[in-house]
């Protein structure tokens, strides 16, 4: 049980330098990544930044993932939901153009210029509050992939054992705090997890 995101940093942070693991920038997922984020940077000496994702939710059920995409407009789609619900393609081609400009309009929010900073050749550690689905997650670590870095790390304080498992796909490593087999929700291991504003995601980044 984390007391809040920063603690959850905080602990984090704790782990990765006792693996000693070095990186030149550390991106986190806003809004509720910064907390757990901004901690993780400073000790790991690195700088930080945003990876931007928007989950795309199922008709009538939005808060079910089908898949999420990136401020880039990549896309990442949850095949075995898709077959299992079968949403039509105008429903899908509707959603993924709304949430990718939403994407884009909150990674201009917090970032002057378009797109990401400048990874080509850099370690890179993208860090979360937690996992449950993976969806904006795996989309975040396609967009961070394609910016061309030598190497993408996540790292999450608590996420579901499954989801964690099809994401070591995406990440050349993946370090999680817990995983508990019981997971239904993130909030659950916090006992304080309110909404962080915008205005507060962004004094982590200066």
């Amino acid at each position: 049980m984390f007391e809040d995101r920063t603690d959850a940093g905080d602990r984090l942070a704790a782990a990765l330098e006792e693996r000693g693991l070095a990186v030149d920038v550390v991106l986190g997922i806003p809004r509720g990544a910064l907390p757990v984020a901004r901690p993780v940077a400073d000790a790991l000496g690195a700088d930080v930044d945003v990876v931007v994702a928007r989950k795309l939710g199922a008709p009538e059920n939005p808060e079910v993932a089908l898949g999420a995409v990136a401020s880039d407009g990549s896309v990442w789609y949850n095949d075995g939901l898709l077959e299992r619900l079968d949403p039509d393609e105008e429903y899908l081609e509707e959603i993924r153009a709304e949430e990718a400009a939403n994407a884009r309009e909150k990674a201009d929010r917090y970032r002057e210029g378009d797109g990401l900073p400048d990874l080509e050749g850099k370690r890179v550690l993208v860090v979360d509050d937690g996992v449950a689905t993976g969806a904006t997650a795996t989309a975040c670590l396609r967009q961070v992939r394609e910016a061309g870095p030598e190497w993408v790390g996540l790292a999450v304080p608590v996420g579901s054992p499954r989801a964690l498992d099809d994401l070591e796909r995406e990440a050349d490593d993946l370090i999680a705090l817990e995983t508990p087999a019981d997971f239904r929700a993130v909030g659950q291991y916090y006992r304080t997890f309110g909404q962080v504003s915008d205005e507060e995601a962004l004094e982590y980044l200066e």
